[in-house]
């Protein structure tokens, strides 16, 4: 069973790799491969986020480009603009549900209009792996007494 108090802020990193609008496609795509994640928010001056830009996204551009070796396309050219946020006191077990849903695998955490963490389908399965072990290891103390 899933602590109903778990909430996202409890889970998510707080130390995210995030992109400015003008960033090369090449210099992200080497940000992504050498941080080992699958996409990461865009922001603005202010820290917020304004799009997402996703492995998938850099596959398609450099696809398009690859012909002519003219990768000048930026962040802003083939960022998602529809971005899908959770809140830092969402519920851990609301968002699991979205997540067996959805399809993104990673949710900027936004808080009053800003970037405070990220949270992956990864962080999630963690918490619910934690929550389980913990339930079983009680649930064995019981039948032991």
């Amino acid at each position: 069973m899933v602590d109903k108090s778990a909430v996202v802020r409890d889970c998510m990193s707080r130390k995210v790799v995030s992109f400015d609008i003008k960033d090369d496609v090449g210099d992200v795509v080497a940000v992504l491969l050498e941080n080992k994640i699958t996409g990461a928010p865009v922001l603005d001056e202010n820290k917020n986020v304004i799009g997402f830009i996703s492995e998938q996204d850099c596959i398609k551009e450099m696809l398009n480009t690859a012909f002519y070796c003219d990768l000048t396309a930026n962040a802003g050219d083939v960022m998602k603009t529809e971005v899908l946020t959770v809140d830092p006191d969402m519920g851990i077990s609301e968002l699991a549900d979205m997540l067996s849903t959805n399809k993104p695998k990673v949710y900027p955490v936004v808080e009053a209009g800003k970037l405070v963490g990220i949270i992956s389908r990864s962080d999630v399965l963690q918490a619910l792996y934690d929550a389980s072990v913990r339930c079983h290891h009680l649930t064995d103390k019981k039948t032991a007494i």
